[in-house]
């Protein structure tokens, strides 16, 4: 049997171990898993583009462990009443290959991408950092204001979109989390001025420009996640130019990141090797730093091990034959009669 966990089952999962321990437990996983960084099996994810969006198929393995994950991006999503992403996953077993679990992956993701940045953000930002700027608050920006709250020590954040209405939602979200001061500003420039961390998380698919170089102060550190196809960039390339800049999976980013913008030639670092102590992060107090962050397969296999993990032990989710039963692995044929197809399911829950 396959363990299922639809949305109701993912947001029981999260109730119970907490929003702010989920973020955290599954940061030190998705750690955990960047360390064995050569153990994997990876590829970039193969996309099917759209005038209008793209759908991802993301798979890595490595020798216990397969996983892949369904995600599309569509920015004009929000006008039909859908979200911009949805997603799903699928892990399983290497050595038979079959599946142990069929999770959603719309909330978790949103979820592992906010781990992933605090994840780097404990490598790459001043370790005294108070002040965020949060740019884009639309789906992601809750998620990524409690990661650095909780886990980072951020005491204010200062939030800017150009959709009024995605700002009042974030400000009256993050109302049940009174130690965190939350500053509502008029434009990128007010937002940015002062912060050690900015996270910009916008969804438009086009070449953008929205940090340039004249909004960098010495030390900061730039969460650019909103980047994350071709033709889509949230950072100006002479900020790109004036900093260190890491990332997660080189021949993905080169594509997809805000480095798409700069010649092949433009240097990175490999996130995993400052993870596994091979490389340095910040180099000084000075240093201005960037995660050009794109999201990568990794990470949602941490989250579906971290996920299945979990609903094992908490006995969350529902067990279903997503594949047959093989009372004979020579006969197929036999699940084609009525009574041997017949669904079975067994809650857990």
């Amino acid at each position: 049997m396959t363990r299922f966990i639809d949305v109701p089952a993912m947001t029981e999962l999260i109730h119970t171990i907490g929003v702010k321990d989920f973020i955290g437990q599954l940061a030190d996983h998705i750690q955990n898993d960047f360390v064995r960084w050569p153990e994997f099996e990876k590829s970039a994810r193969v996309a099917n583009h759209s005038e209008i969006g793209v759908i991802e198929l993301m798979p890595v393995s490595d020798a216990q462990r397969y996983a892949f994950k369904y995600v599309n991006g569509h920015p004009a999503n929000t006008a039909k009443g859908l979200y911009t992403v949805m997603a799903f996953g699928v892990l399983a077993e290497v050595d038979t290959g079959y599946p142990v679990l069929l999770s959603e992956l719309t909330l978790a993701t949103a979820l592992r991408t906010c781990a992933t940045s605090l994840m780097a953000a404990r490598s790459l930002a001043r370790p005294d950092s108070k002040r965020m700027a949060l740019i884009g608050n639309g789906a992601q920006s809750e998620f990524q204001a409690l990661a650095f709250h909780h886990w980072l020590g951020i005491e204010e954040i200062a939030v800017f979109d150009v959709d009024t209405e995605a700002t009042d939602k974030l400000v009256a979200n993050l109302a049940a989390f009174p130690a965190l001061r939350v500053i509502r500003t008029a434009s990128t420039a007010e937002a940015v001025a002062g912060a050690d961390i900015v996270t910009t998380v916008t969804a438009g698919k086009a070449y953008a420009t929205i940090i340039t170089p004249d909004m960098l102060e010495p030390g900061m550190h730039l969460n650019a996640v909103g980047g994350d196809c071709p033709g889509k960039t949230e950072l100006h390339a002479d900020v790109l130019r004036a900093a260190r800049v890491f990332v997660e999976f080189e021949p993905q980013t080169r594509v997809e990141g805000d480095i798409q913008q700069l010649s092949a030639d433009f240097p990175v670092v490999d996130l995993w090797k400052v993870l596994a102590g091979t490389a340095d992060g910040r180099q000084s107090t000075e240093q201005i730093t960037v995660f050009d962050s794109v999201g990568f397969a990794l990470e949602d296999y941490s989250a579906l091990r971290f996920v299945y993990e979990q609903a094992v032990q908490l006995n969350i989710g529902t067990d279903v034959e997503l594949v047959p039963e093989a009372s004979n692995p020579k006969d197929l044929f036999s699940h084609t009669r009525r009574q041997a197809g017949r669904a079975r399911i067994r809650r857990v829950a």
